[in-house]
């Protein structure tokens, strides 16, 4: 990235803040929980599916799997079970437990506070451990970077890449860090409401950030 195109990129994306504040003040992670967890395990059953539907299973899951113990010494076949009902249910369900057992013994049964450590969980990559650190501890280390966001930085000219790991160092350079965990929920929002979830062409023509940038409204990036 130039320093021209550093700049620029800057300023536009501190417009599109302001005016993604303006329309969506109480943007906000949709996942239920009551423990730290419970929120990993939702954070994991969202990958590629909804967070109505994790929200819909975590009630008997979590009534079939009250704790972290509960998890780390069932089958792994009961806990593929409970989770059926969301995609690549078979590998969340061992990473689930595989994830558990691993936070037991190598962290004294609490959520550790560092990407670092994060990232040794079974389960967890950058944006789930972006999700996790963010929300509960309030230490973000990076940005999540879920399929709205790729389409939004693709769309709105903030990055160069198609892939995750590099759209997220662009941002990281042209986003004020007091605004990584909130921009993501921003653009959460704004994906639902102004994009085809296919990336084809909005579901409003009054899409508010294409005064931002004109050029959005003939990109649709899939």
């Amino acid at each position: 990235m130039s320093p021209k195109s550093k700049r620029e990129r800057k300023e536009r994306v501190k417009k599109l803040i302001t005016v993604l504040r303006k329309h969506f003040p109480n943007a906000k992670l949709a996942l239920k929980y009551k423990t730290h967890w419970q929120l990993l395990v939702a954070v994991q059953l969202s990958a590629q599916s909804t967070d109505k539907k994790v929200n819909e299973i975590m009630p008997s899951f979590v009534k079939r799997f009250p704790t972290m113990q509960d998890c780390a010494t069932a089958d792994v076949a009961d806990i593929q079970d409970a989770v059926s009902s969301v995609l690549y249910y078979r590998n969340k369900g061992k990473n689930i437990h595989a994830a558990a057992n691993t936070i037991i013994t190598n962290f004294n049964g609490r959520l550790p506070r560092t990407m670092e450590e994060m990232l040794t969980i079974p389960g967890v990559a950058r944006k789930t451990a972006n999700v996790l650190l963010g929300t509960l501890f309030h230490g973000m280390e990076g940005i999540v970077v879920d399929t709205h966001m790729i389409r939004f930085a693709r769309r709105f000219g903030l990055t160069d890449y198609k892939d995750a790991v590099r759209i997220e160092r662009d941002l990281m350079e042209i986003v004020p860090k007091k605004e990584w965990y909130q921009f993501s929920y921003f653009v959460v929002e704004y994906g639902r409401s102004y994009g085809n979830p296919r990336g084809k062409k909005a579901l409003h023509a009054s899409d508010p950030l294409v005064a931002v940038y004109p050029k959005s409204d003939n990109f649709w990036p899939r």
